[in-house]
């Protein structure tokens, strides 16, 4: 009995894996029997744990959010908060890029089964927030980002990575987008030492009609001249 619950397990495994690839490559219109082919066992297997299309491809998509639920504990436990949401994103877009025509199906198609899939969405954005939220708080990533702004992120990203022509740009172009959200660097702001005057680099310190030393100002602007005399004396002389 456990060794038939054991081969059941495996069979359902080896059909999921199969049906990934086969979805990948070949599209959603491929058929259970082809599945079947390709993953070695008979129809009636396929059919006896998916008894549509629609389960299985709910299924698989569900079966590629836990892995990535695992993922994310992986990225927590090995890397400081901001890195390790930086790099389960882009494990994200990585491993979802060749599953395209499956995550586009499933997300625009609202006739399609949600059950399991639903479950498996709640576990998946727990996980994604449990990162953001480590990583907001170690200053590493903007306090205004929310989780679905980076549900909206990975699927531009996906989308991104998969259509571009030149996979090494179409990565580069998601990395300078991800880097939008971290923190900015903060710019030191120079002051004036405390009883250094406002002018002192620039205003002349002496009077520019009888050359005496000029009062210093905390404000306003510089003085030219010593006093009134020395300034209608310079005015007269202009004139």
């Amino acid at each position: 009995m456990a060794a038939a619950r054991a081969d059941a397990r495996r069979n359902r495994e080896t059909v999921l894996r199969t049906a990934m690839c086969v979805f990948a490559e070949e599209g959603l219109g491929v058929s259970l029997g082809r599945i079947a082919q390709r993953a070695g066992v008979g129809a009636g297997t396929v059919y006896r744990h998916f008894p549509s299309k629609d389960i299985l491809v709910e299924a698989v998509l569900a079966e590629h959010l836990e892995s990535l639920v695992g993922a994310a504990d992986r990225w927590a436990a090995r890397a400081v908060p901001g890195e390790a949401l930086f790099g389960f994103l882009l494990e994200v877009i990585d491993t979802s890029a060749g599953r395209l025509p499956v995550c586009e199906a499933i997300t625009t198609d609202g006739s399609w089964p949600r059950a399991v899939l639903g479950a498996a969405e709640q576990r998946f954005h727990g996980a994604l927030e449990r990162l953001l939220r480590d990583a907001q708080q170690a200053g590493a990533v903007r306090a205004d980002v929310r989780v679905d702004d980076l549900s909206a992120l990975l699927a531009g990203g996906v989308a991104m990575r998969s259509t571009h022509r030149d996979q090494t740009r179409g990565s580069r172009l998601v990395r300078l987008t991800l880097d939008a959200l971290r923190t900015p660097p903060v710019t030191k702001a120079f002051r004036d030492r405390p009883g250094k005057p406002r002018h002192e680099t620039t205003a002349p310190r002496h009077c520019a009609e009888c050359g005496a030393r000029l009062p210093v100002r905390p404000t306003g602007r510089p003085p030219r001249y010593c006093g009134p005399t020395c300034r209608q004396r310079a005015h007269r002389r202009s004139r």
